[in-house]
């Protein structure tokens, strides 16, 4: 990010030869006091740069092997137990802190550490943690449906295929598998994804409509009504414009890495 440029100011009058030809040594004196002032500068944005990639390479390490530390307990525990049944539980605590320490990429994003937008990136995270919290943490009884499973197994390939590439390229060794992966596992991961996401919430809606589950009706102090179970209809709903757009920006992004050309990456 290039330092916004300093206003000019009017030339002053010149109004003798002494005016004209500065006392020796004054140029040469500003001209090292330019230089001097130019070098801070570039240590300071470079000393920024360099903890910026330090911090982001720390942070996608750790993403990396939390989603990793998930994708181990869920086959554990399926060997152990022979059956996706309680599942989800058993890995509910890890889940919802990995989950929810991604809102740090808005704040990435916020001050200009990720060139991304804050808009797309504060969607894609608060929609995962609508899912974790509001959906499969909030409502028990969906927390044995397959769909769960589905979105979960996806979600952690995602995670693990994008943070790991993240990391190889913070690093400047990024694995051509890793590059591959990023850029075509997701065109089965993401539609499978959605189905798990989709259906999920549709086996929450008999247990909210019976329950009244965050809701407010009528009349209250507040004078506000709130149906959650029509929320969940409208979130349903808006997948049919937000998903197409995200894929096919995807799809956008692998044609350009895979034929070689530099781009801005973001966050899907």
């Amino acid at each position: 990010m290039r330092d916004p440029a300093a206003p000019s100011l009017p030339a002053p009058a010149v109004s003798s030869l002494a005016d004209f030809h500065p006392a020796p040594g004054t140029m040469a004196s500003g001209e090292e006091d330019g230089t001097v002032e130019e070098k801070e500068n570039n240590n300071k944005k470079k000393t920024k740069s360099t903890l910026a990639t330090i911090w982001l390479t720390s942070y996608n390490i750790v993403m990396t092997v939390g989603w990793l530390v998930l994708a181990l307990a869920m086959i554990r525990f399926y060997v152990q137990k022979g059956s996706h049944r309680g599942l989800y539980r058993s890995i509910a605590r890890t889940l919802k802190f990995f989950q929810t320490f991604a809102l740090v990429e808005v704040g990435h994003c916020a001050i200009g550490i990720v060139k991304t937008s804050v808009i797309v990136t504060g969607v894609q995270v608060c929609s995962r943690l609508f899912m974790v919290w509001f959906i499969t943490n909030g409502i028990r009884q969906v927390q044995n449906e397959e769909s769960v499973i589905l979105f979960l197994v996806v979600w952690t390939v995602t995670e693990i295929t994008r943070y790991s590439y993240y990391t190889f390229s913070l690093l400047n060794h990024l694995p051509y598998f890793i590059k591959w992966a990023r850029y075509n596992l997701f065109i089965i991961l993401y539609p499978l994804g959605v189905v798990g996401e989709l259906f999920t919430i549709y086996a929450a809606l008999p247990f909210v409509r019976r329950s009244g589950l965050y809701s407010m009706r009528l009349p209250n102090k507040y004078n506000v009504s709130f149906d959650y179970y029509y929320c969940l209809i409208i979130v349903m709903l808006s997948y049919i414009p937000l998903f197409p757009q995200l894929y096919f920006h995807m799809l956008r992004q692998r044609r350009k890495v895979l034929h070689g050309e530099v781009i801005v990456e973001k966050d899907d």
